[in-house]
């Protein structure tokens, strides 16, 4: 059964009354001072960038896997789903874009992770800084997540988005924030002269509306501007360097990362980091090299869009592994026909916006909410997060508003609700009155970003499709007389607060709705600040930065113990083939090969850059690398199991499905680790191979 994202069990929903806030945590350090105001640093969308069409341009790729055993899984926060192994690794994909008309420069990064939370953020741009000095800062730089549900977590500063996985982890962070750096150096240094093109399109069939009933409650003249009840469109940048060198491309697309459900335990990029691999893999790209092509299918306004186009949990295949390759395939069908049809040059320069604005104490001008002067709250959610959303039912039901409460009992008062702000939400918990500190973020980052006459906004939250709809406009209306034609919400980016739904899809309380953490008044509070934003950039204005964001890196505690040592029975060897589990002698294409070894704990090396398997062709007297761990037909499994006197002892299993494609020929499988030893504590790399065997 799958979830929605990203949720409460009802086991740390009971653990989290029991705590009421008393998190052994350590006081945070005391912020920083303010910086001064942003400085515009010349004009971005007119004057000396009128007409400009010439960019300096570079992308870069780095892997960002984490722990592939014994982690919990960020996304559908259930505490039994945790990482077993790996099916297709996780990148971050950067791009560098500079003006020279006016020298100004931003970083675009779409990581396949879960969220984009605001620790990572943090160390990212301090880590750019110690290199680079002022060349990349908080306004300048925009990293974004895919939203995959199948990668380990424990990499948030705040306790709400750890729970799951019974704390911090370090190891995780740092290959997460290390390799998003890295694939912005590599970007930086691949910087030359090129052209940006654009083109956008609808594709449809690849996604469904799973709160219909709640987007109905939107006004009928208002949802009568739009023919379906997701955002369909797709919209691709073209990066071509001088000479006609193609080097990447980012496309936003609105859909969750959730074709592979919480039964799953092998970390997956999901169907959009699916989409980037086939694409790449087409253009011959190699994940080691600095100067590869790089495919960035990025995430947009998906907080209430499903691939799982059947309903439920249903996304058209036999198991969620289909159901992965066919979203991946229609958003990559789609990008490829784009992008050969993408001839419209981006003109004008690069520029940006940035602020953080306390998002709990938004006062709302009337004339950005319904005529009346309003405001955010406290962070809240409320008792229908608990149940989950259309595609992955959990416990209770959507829709519990005070008004369904009242309806039950008969004249009852919500009294769940402890703050008139958040209206009809019947509140499970506030995380924003949780001591020391709150226990999600209330001081967030908003940015605009324009790559010529392109408008990045840059939200950390999930926005539902009408949400995103209204925040285009009002950003659009003020940016168009400045030559901006095409704005596109960049989802998940810089940090991480739930979800934002309108305020009339906010009084269902579905999923979405009890997820909007600050009260019924988020969207219209985003528009407002937003608006800000849009306008200080159209008037070549400075904004001020606002609040500085906590950094919480010593207040953090894990609970989850490393790799002590690894273990093996007396008779076997470390990549040694357990005993009944190697190869068969042959096999037809379309089978399967599982081969079964004695391993070491995944933890001990993450293979950055690596594989934990390889399947080899024999060519002559050489043996050639056909597939590897992020290969679609490859999986790596990781099992503890007993052996005496310990507990400590590893399977891997290595599988190879067979394409139908595959040359007949002599075939092995490899699978390369670490173990640690017990006696020294040092940790020692092995392989092991299967038996040679035939493929007709």
């Amino acid at each position: 059964m799958r979830r929605a994202c990203p949720r409460l069990t009802l086991v740390i929903a009971l653990a989290l009354a029991f705590l009421g806030g008393c998190w052994p945590w350590s006081s945070p350090k005391p912020p920083p001072p303010s910086p001064e105001l942003t400085e515009p640093g010349g004009p971005g969308l007119g004057g000396a960038c009128a007409g400009n069409q010439r960019f300096l341009i570079g992308s870069g790729i780095h892997d960002i896997t984490g722990p592939a055993a014994e982690v919990g899984m960020m996304g559908y926060g259930s505490l039994t789903q945790q990482t077993e192994g790996l099916h297709l690794r996780l990148r971050s994909r950067a791009f560098v874009i500079h003006s020279s008309c006016n020298d100004k420069r931003v970083v675009f990064v779409s990581a396949d992770l879960g969220q984009l939370f605001q620790a990572v953020k943090q160390q990212v741009v301090e880590r750019l800084r110690a290199r680079y000095g002022d060349l990349y800062s908080d306004a300048n730089v925009l990293l974004s997540a895919t939203h995959t549900h199948s990668g380990p977590g424990g990499y948030s500063h705040y306790a709400l988005y750890d729970l799951t996985t019974l704390g911090f982890i370090p190891q995780n962070f740092e290959a997460i924030v290390a390799g998003i750096v890295q694939s912005v150096v590599r970007a930086h240094e691949n910087l030359r002269e090129g052209t940006l093109r654009m083109a956008a399109g609808e594709l449809s069939g690849a996604s469904r509306n799973r709160s219909r009933e709640a987007y109905e409650l939107n006004p009928a003249e208002e949802r009568a501007r739009y023919t379906q009840d997701t955002d369909n469109r797709m919209t691709l940048v073209r990066f071509t360097q001088e000479g006609g060198r193609e080097i990447g491309l980012i496309n936003w697309f609105a859909v969750h990362g959730t074709s592979m459900g919480n039964t799953n335990h092998l970390i997956s990029s999901d169907n959009k980091g699916s989409a980037s691999t086939l694409f790449e893999q087409a253009r011959g790209t190699l994940y080691t090299r600095k100067d590869t092509f790089v495919a960035a299918f990025a995430q947009s306004n998906e907080g209430d869009v499903t691939p799982n186009i059947l309903g439920g949990t249903d996304g058209g295949g036999a198991d969620d592994f289909e159901d992965t390759s066919l979203s991946a395939r229609k958003q990559y069908a789609r990008a490829e026909e784009l992008y050969a049809g993408a001839t419209a040059s981006l003109t004008g320069g690069v520029d940006y916006r940035h602020m953080h604005v306390k998002m709990d104490q938004v006062q709302v001008e009337p004339r950005f909410a319904d005529g009346q002067a309003r405001g955010t709250c406290p962070a809240a959610i409320g008792v229908s997060m608990l149940a989950g959303a259309e595609d992955g039912p959990a416990y209770g039901r959507e829709g519990v508003s005070c008004a369904t409460i009242r309806d039950l009992f008969g004249g009852f008062v919500c009294t769940f609700s402890r703050t008139e702000c958040q209206g009809v939400k019947p509140i499970i918990l506030e995380m924003g009155r949780m001591k020391p500190y709150p226990w999600s973020p209330e001081v967030l980052p908003l940015q605009i970003v324009t790559l010529g006459n392109l408008a990045l906004v840059a939200v950390p939250f999930e926005l539902t499709t009408m949400s995103g709809r209204r925040l285009r406009e009002t950003v659009r209306e003020r940016l168009a007389p400045a030559g901006v034609t095409e704005v596109v919400i960049a989802g998940l980016s810089n940090a991480y607060a739930g979800y934002v739904a309108t305020r009339e899809e906010y009084e269902r309380q579905d999923y979405e709705g009890a997820s909007t953490h600050f009260g019924p008044w988020t969207l219209a509070a985003l528009q407002q600040e937003f608006a800000r934003l849009a306008e200080a950039l159209a008037a070549n204005a400075p904004v001020p930065p606002g609040p500085v964001p906590r950094d919480l890196r010593d207040a953090v505690i894990g609970l989850q113990p490393g790799v002590v040592f690894d273990d093996k029975v007396l008779w076997a060897t470390f990549g040694g083939v357990v005993r009944g589990q190697d190869a068969r002698p042959g096999y037809t294409r379309g089978e399967t090969v599982r081969v079964t070894f004695w391993g070491g704990h995944p933890k001990n090396n993450l293979r950055i850059h690596d594989t934990f398997l390889r399947v080899q062709r024999r060519e002559g007297d050489r043996w050639k690398d056909v597939a590897y761990d992020w290969s679609w037909e490859t999986k790596y499994h990781w099992k503890r199991v007993a052996c005496v006197p310990t507990l400590a002892c590893s399977h891997i299993t290595v599988e190879w499905s067979i394409p139908e494609s595959t040359p007949a020929g002599t075939y092995r499988l490899l699978h390369g680790g670490d173990w640690k030893s017990g006696w020294d504590g040092k940790v020692r790399r092995y392989i092991g191979g299967s038996r040679e065997f035939t493929v007709q």
